[in-house]
Formats: structure tokens, sequence, C-alpha cells
């Protein structure tokens, strides 16, 4: 079941730049399912469904990698600085529980969070900027935490963790993007059994937390026609987020029509009008749900893949519903994945040789 692959992907840890404990459990399913796969030098997994020559050929992707932290420093005390890797929400921070990943094994460790006792209430108030802030590991000295295998440049996650809640929702660390990874595998295993259809490359793809172009050198082994991307759609379905669209948790599968980051780069997906059709047709035709994204603030690597080519790449964002994006605890709706699955298998059957990416009226 999908819900189980998402947990256990949950679980593992996964920085941005040390996907390899992932890729692994990744492989693994890919040889259960009998598919081929490769590993390039960036980490990036690829496996390959071959199909009608004639018609266009796709690659559908998602990330492996989950934002966190580098140690940067480690004190005198033992305490631990932090890097920030990603775009960690440095307001949700303190008290926050992480994982220390280390040659010798994975160390828990704690955010400091001032004593309330002591806070004046200047400080209660005011977002600490991650440079300020320490991890408490239990050490008591430097030596200890080297000791203990803690270098400069050791990766530090939230601690994983998985949270069942009421209606079969799932909140924990990670959501964005192994819910990804266990949609792709469950497409994966669709299609090693399919009989028709387009040539598909399917990439679990690295560093999209740290510059969301790890994904470039399978792009350009794969040369597709057509890019399909999984991941996360923002859910405004909470009392903060009404004002930012109608995409809610448990409302199906969508796709985002507009994407534009707008902070430190200009970069963003417009899609590519076939895909838009493609997409709205298949979910009408399967009787399926279609939600529809447009936003601000979200930025994916296939902003960059559509650059790819003598003549481009086209590209869609396709995604599940999510809530709190970044934080230690995301929300998803397991339903909404089994429902992307589904939609992803049916749409890729409908490319055929006919099925045209003309851009002309």
């Amino acid at each position: 079941m999908i819900r189980d692959v998402l947990r256990e992907l949950m679980l593992i840890p996964g920085l941005a730049g040390h996907e390899e404990r992932v890729a692994e459990a990744i492989r693994a399913h890919l040889d259960r399912f009998g598919l081929a796969h490769r590993t390039d030098r960036l980490g990036n997994v690829n496996a390959t469904i071959d199909g009608d020559a004639g018609a266009p050929t796709v690659m559908v992707f998602t990330h492996m990698d989950q934002l966190g932290f580098i140690v940067r420093k480690i004190e005198d005390s033992g305490l631990l600085r932090l890097e920030r890797l990603g775009g960690v929400p440095e307001r949700a921070l303190p008290a926050q529980a992480v994982l220390i990943c280390t040659g010798r094994g994975d160390l828990p460790g704690v955010i400091a969070n001032k004593s309330h006792h002591a806070t004046t209430p200047e400080e209660k108030y005011r977002v600490v900027p991650y440079a300020d802030l320490y991890v408490d590991a239990g050490f008591s000295s430097r030596a200890e935490a080297e000791a203990a295998g803690v270098r400069i440049g050791s990766p530090v996650t939230y601690l994983p963790r998985v949270l069942d809640l009421a209606g079969g929702r799932v909140a924990g660390t990670s959501v964005d993007d192994r819910a990804g990874c266990a949609v792709l595998l469950a497409l994966a295993e669709r299609l090693a059994r399919r009989s028709a259809g387009p040539t598909v490359h399917l990439v679990w793809s690295v560093q999209e937390e740290f510059n969301l172009r790890g994904v470039l050198p399978a792009a350009r082994a794969a040369n597709p026609d057509i890019a399909l991307q999984i991941d996360l759609l923002l859910a405004t379905d909470t009392p903060d987020m009404t004002h930012r669209g109608d995409v809610r948790v448990g409302g199906g599968a969508g796709i985002s029509l507009y994407s534009f980051h707008g902070r430190g780069t200009l970069n963003g997906v417009i899609p590519h009008p076939a895909l838009v059709r493609l997409f709205e047709e298949t979910a009408e035709a399967a009787k399926l749900p279609l939600q529809r994204s447009a936003n601000t603030g979200v930025l994916t690597d296939a902003s960059y893949i559509q650059f790819e080519g003598t003549e481009g790449v086209a590209c869609l964002d396709v995604g599940f519903p999510m809530r709190y994006s970044h934080s230690a605890l995301e929300v998803v709706d397991p339903a909404d994945l089994e429902s992307l699955t589904t939609l992803l298998d049916a749409a890729l059957a409908r490319i055929t040789p006919a099925f045209s990416l003309a851009r002309t009226t």
C-alpha cells in the first residue's frame, strides 16, 4: 500500500546531498518490481520503461532529499551550531527534535529554546535567527561530540517520525517529498505491468531542496519531450491559507497552473497547454477529482528542466495537497496519493504518437 511505503520513506533521514539511504530503499522496491535501474554520480535513481518509439518520451520525477541543517561549529561545551540547508522556517525551530547523522550512527538532539522563566517580554515574540540557535545532544565537551562521530559538515534533519491522524491522514517529517517518492514507486509498479504506452523515464532526484538542479544530469540523459514533476500543492483549507486558493487535503490530486518563486530567483513554471488539457481530459474521463493551484512563493526543479534541449521540454507540475510545508510535521492524506497515482497512470496511457506538443492555434 502507498501508505506503508510513505511511512517507510518518511522515517529514513536523507538531507540534500546525503540521500543514499533513501535511494537504497527506492532501489529495493524497484528490484521487487523487476525494473532495472541505475544511479548517476550525483545520486539520481533512474529507471526506464520502454514504449512506443513514435510517441513523445516522458520523464516523471520527484525528489528524494529533504531540507535540514549542516553542523557549522562544535562548541567547546559540546553544543552544536548549525548552518541552514534549504528553506527551513526559523520561526518553527526552537524546541524541535533533530537527528544528527554521523559515520558512527544517528544521534538525537534538540534545538535549544531559552527557558521560559528567563525570557524577557521582548524576547517572547521575537524569532531567533538560526545562526543564534544551537543543538543540545547531551555532550559535555567538543571532544565527547567528536568521539561520537560528530564533525563539521555532519547532516542534521528533523527527527524522523510519523503520526497517524484522524480520517486516515498522516503527519510527519519529509512528506515533502517522500510522498512524491511513494507515488512514483506506485506508478512504477503499475507501469512494469503495462502492455502499451510511451517510453517513460522515472527519476528520483537529489538536491532539490538545495538548489533545484540536482535532477539535470538525469534529465539530460533521458532527453524527454515531456516532463511531469510530482511534488506538493499548497493546501489552502486552514484559516491562515484560505486567501491563497481552493486546494484542500482529501480533495484529490491536482495540477499547478502557475508557479513563481519571487524570492532569490526569478523562476517558475507556466505549464504547457497540451499537458494541462491532457490532465483535465484524463480526470474527466476517469471521473477523478482534479484540483487547480496557482501560487507565488513556490518553485520546483521543473523550472530548470523546461529549458533543456534544443526545443525545450513541455513541463507540468502535478501534485498532492499538503499542509504546513517545510515544518517538522507536515500533513497529507494518503487517499490523495492514490488518486494522483491513478491519474498519472491514466494520463500516460493517453500519450500516443498522435499526441501533439505544437504551440499553434
